[in-house]
């Protein structure tokens, strides 16, 4: 077996960050663990960021595959429980000078389907994957991520099961969305002009698109920034864990930075 150095490229603040977790985790449950605190982190990290494989951690940090597992979901869940409530994240963003909020969806590819195949594929991307939610302020920074549900769920279903509509609505926000949201309640959506099919739009309507484009890019950096994790190159682990892993590299991105 062939080794060889490697980079994670985060900031040092990211492992320690992670590491304090993990050390205050294990003080209050009274556990141990065969690798040091700092060296889980470590571990973590490396499957996050650069996708690394439990085979390939399991050889590099001297444990067996299950362990790599077990270490990874300790600290996933440790991170995505500190992330706040979908109302929680609306109200305190409204105490801001910042009067409206982002809203977009994604299907996060996943491999591991082989029941209920038709649930978990969507239309729209043509694959198999798991849809999220998510709210970004107009400076393109997340501030909440939803649960899974499967990649077959509309954007505009999705957003309803999770009340997020609603939620904004009563926090007197407007939130811009794409045309995947149209026919959504409230008077605070702002949703751009459908091109009518035998037709074309009026200049003026064409000149909102673009504004409302241009703000809708900004809030799109928050799933850039996610995806930048290797992780979700291709999700290869159960769909049901995608919601918690990008819960956690949430968490990382915004309180660790």
């Amino acid at each position: 077996m062939l080794t060889y150095p490697g980079t994670i490229n985060l900031p040092e603040a990211t492992l320690d960050f992670l590491a304090a977790l993990l050390t205050d985790d294990r003080e209050r449950r009274g556990t141990w663990r065969k690798l040091p605190a700092r060296d889980q982190a470590l571990l973590v990290l490396a499957h996050l960021r650069n996708g690394d494989t439990y085979t390939r951690l399991a050889e590099g940090f001297g444990i067996g595959v299950a362990t790599v597992y077990r270490y990874i979901r300790e600290a996933v869940d440790l991170l995505a429980h500190r992330g706040r409530t979908l109302l929680a994240a609306v109200w305190t963003f409204a105490w801001t000078r910042n009067n409206f909020l982002v809203l977009d969806g994604t299907v996060v590819r996943t491999n591991r389907v082989r029941a209920h195949n038709s649930l978990y594929y969507s239309g729209k991307h043509k694959y198999h994957g798991i849809n999220l939610q998510a709210l970004m302020d107009p400076y393109g920074q997340m501030i909440w991520i939803s649960e899974g549900l499967p990649g077959s769920v509309h954007d505009l279903t999705a957003a309803r099961l999770h009340d997020i509509l609603h939620t904004v609505e009563r926090s007197e926000l407007y939130l811009y969305v794409d045309l995947g949201y149209i026919g959504g309640e409230g008077h605070r959506l702002v949703i751009p002009h459908k091109t009518p099919q035998n037709g074309e739009l009026p200049a003026n309507y064409q000149q909102a698109n673009r504004g409302h484009a241009a703000i809708r890019a900004l809030g799109a950096r928050g799933f850039a920034t996610l995806k930048y994790w290797h992780i979700f190159a291709r999700y290869r682990g159960c769909p049901r864990r995608v919601a918690a892993t990008a819960q956690a590299i949430h968490i990382l991105s915004t309180e660790a930075a």
